[in-house]
């Protein structure tokens, strides 16, 4: 299992390790695992908790004593580990598709665009389309660095740099139509991706055509290839 915590020292690295493999531990039981003294494991599952990679809680017992505490990673903890939850998208996103038409996934992403144009729209009401396109840099995520807003004379390009669902775009790029549809319906005017993270251009870059604007005609969804 693939472990993605290289920034922790060696100590807490192998904390976290035997709290993965046991499920949850008390301090006794990493000290004698490891073979650190209780006040080391101590000082550093303090530390741990506090970064918020772990978690204590009372184990209850038979009545007897008191409850014993024990650590358990938290959800933060447990992505210290790999996942692969791109490969179960991909396979999710291909199993609809081979089992219901590709016509139902598109029924789905359609669905996805309705709900964030919903989301966005009262944000955005009142706004000139500059406004709105400044605005929606923050479309995934509040004051991403890596999405701007580049004037080229009369032409405006929203760059995104660091795609959220990168590794299944780059495998089902159908899902890129999303956020294409979604910027179209709510800057109101043509938008066409004319740079593509799948080329190897390093970014997209979504062209901005404010002098094409849409009507109410559009559909939904907007196929790049279409």
């Amino acid at each position: 299992m693939s472990f993605q915590a290289e920034h922790l020292s060696e100590p807490r690295q192998r904390i976290i390790h035997v709290i993965k493999s046991h499920g949850a531990a008390s301090m006794s039981e990493i000290a004698s695992v490891l073979d650190i003294t209780g006040e080391g494991v101590r000082q550093h599952l303090l530390q741990l908790e506090r970064d918020g990679w772990i978690s204590r809680f009372a184990e209850k017992t038979n009545g007897i004593g008191r409850p014993h505490i024990r650590y358990r990673l938290t959800t933060a903890g447990e992505h210290l580990f790999e996942k692969n939850y791109d490969h179960l998208t991909i396979e999710v996103l291909d199993t609809m598709v081979n089992h219901l038409g590709e016509s139902a996934l598109k029924q789905v992403l359609s669905a996805m665009i309705e709900e964030r144009v919903r989301e966005w729209e009262p944000k955005l009401a009142g706004l000139t389309t500059i406004e709105r396109l400044n605005a929606l840099k923050d479309f995934y995520m509040k004051n991403d660095f890596y999405m701007e807003v580049v004037q080229k004379g009369k032409e405006y390009y929203l760059i995104e740099r660091n795609c959220p669902f990168h590794n299944v775009a780059l495998k089902r790029p159908i899902l890129c139509s999303v956020t294409l549809s979604v910027l179209t319906h709510l800057l109101g005017c043509s938008v066409n991706r004319v740079q593509r993270l799948q080329n190897g251009d390093g970014c997209c870059a979504f062209y901005v055509q404010i002098n094409e604007p849409v009507d109410s005609n559009t559909p939904c969804i907007i196929m790049e290839d279409e």
